[in-house]
C-alpha cells in the first residue's frame, strides 16, 4: 500500500526528472490512455454479456 509519505516521494522524483512544466502533459496523457482502456474493457465486457443473453435466450426458447 502507498502512503502519504511515498506519494510525496514519488511527486517529488517526478518533479526532478520531468520539471513542472511536462507533468501536466504526462498527467494528460496517463488519463487519456487510461479512459481508452476503460472504455476498451467496457466494450469486451458488454460482448460478453450480449453473448451470454443470447445463449440464454436460445437455451430458453429450446426448453419451451
Amino acid at each position: 500500500m502507498v502512503g502519504p509519505g511515498s506519494l510525496v516521494l514519488i511527486g517529488a522524483v517526478a518533479l526532478i526528472i520531468f520539471g513542472p512544466k511536462k507533468l501536466p502533459e504526462i498527467g494528460r496523457a496517463a488519463g487519456k490512455t487510461l479512459k481508452e482502456f476503460k472504455n476498451a474493457t467496457q466494450g469486451i465486457l458488454d460482448e460478453d454479456n450480449d453473448k451470454k443473453d443470447k445463449e440464454n435466450s436460445l437455451e430458453n426458447s429450446k426448453n419451451e
